[in-house]
């Protein structure tokens, strides 16, 4: 009788523990239900269909119709794409070095101690906030113009005025500086690598003599380079995504000087209704982007250091 009473509470025990743990894992799965939802939902359903989409002709009224390759036959023989391609990785050649570089030189200022750097701080971030909002952008536009704050600055110093949208050139790196001044978060990433350098590094290296611009590559740059490189790549995706700039500033002009492709698949998809075509320039778009990364991730083992074997990321 005895064993059957303690056999019993042990199945009793047995049976709570799996209806716990049964519990657990429901509860588990009602908490990440939402973000599964939305990934469904949002991400990989849009994901899949646009790249089914980029094999038809759709103009969002009509059922799609299938092309199979043709829309990216088409791609290649279109002047405006390959204008966009062009101006794009200009732009990305523009920005994305200009802003890393200056991140990095106002994080090492601000990594300073002085009185009053947390103020500082502050108010190098907030170009971040307002950097993409819209009247930044139309801001950034009348600044430019002929007879913007810029010229009349230039003038000030005797400076003749810059036709700054009536060129390619200045034109595109207009937009690029409008995204190097939003350079908040990257420069925080910077202030957050830099603070992690142990200072003992610093203090032997100006004892054994060296100056302050060896210490910068010697020391600084290989171990803040797996912040440099994670920065790299956010830049490099962002700045291939560019839309907001062109499109508010410029248009696209001056003949199409600063039209990224971004502008156009906007103008194919809602101006053209040309969906199956945008999508096929989007899936162009992603390849590109999925290169460039790759590439960067393939060759960071060469310049990439990490302080726990002092050797490049061999598994990258």
């Amino acid at each position: 009788m005895e064993a059957t009473a303690s056999d019993n509470k042990r199945s009793q025990k047995k049976t709570k523990s799996a209806r716990k743990l049964g519990e657990s894992r429901f509860h588990g799965l009602l908490y990440v239900a939402p973000w599964c939802i939305g990934f469904l939902l949002f991400t990989l359903y849009p994901f899949i269909t646009s790249f089914y989409l980029s094999f038809t002709r759709f103009n969002l009224v009509t059922d799609p119709k299938w092309v199979g390759l043709a829309n990216y036959i088409r791609l290649f023989q279109d002047p405006i794409f390959k204008k966009s391609i062009s101006v794009l990785f200009e732009y990305v050649v523009m920005e994305v070095p200009l802003k890393i570089v200056f991140s990095l030189l106002i994080a090492m200022i601000l990594n300073m101690k002085i009185s009053g750097i947390n103020f500082f701080r502050t108010a190098y971030y907030i170009p971040s906030i307002l950097g993409s909002n819209v009247a930044i952008a139309v801001l950034w536009k009348f600044i430019f113009q002929s007879n913007g704050l810029a010229n009349q600055v230039l003038a000030a110093f005797g400076v003749p005025p810059v036709g700054w949208f009536g060129e390619q050139f200045p034109a595109l790196m207009t937009i690029a500086l409008l995204r190097v001044w939003e350079f908040g978060s990257t420069m925080v990433i910077f202030l957050a690598g830099l603070q992690s350098v142990p200072g003992e590094l610093y203090e032997a290296a100006s004892v054994d003599g060296c100056s302050k611009i060896r210490q910068f590559f010697k020391i600084t740059v290989p171990l803040l380079s797996p912040t440099i490189f994670y920065n790299l790549v956010m830049q490099l995706i962002m700045a291939f995504q560019e839309f907001n700039g062109p499109y508010l500033i410029t248009s696209g002009g001056p003949q199409h000087g600063t039209y990224l492709l971004s502008m156009y698949i906007y103008d194919q998809t809602f101006k053209s209704y040309k969906m199956g075509y945008a999508a096929a320039m989007s899936w162009i778009l992603f390849v590109i982007i999925l290169v460039f990364t790759l590439l960067v991730f393939r060759y960071s083992k060469y310049w990439v250091f990490y302080n726990d074997d002092g050797k490049g990321n061999d598994n990258a």
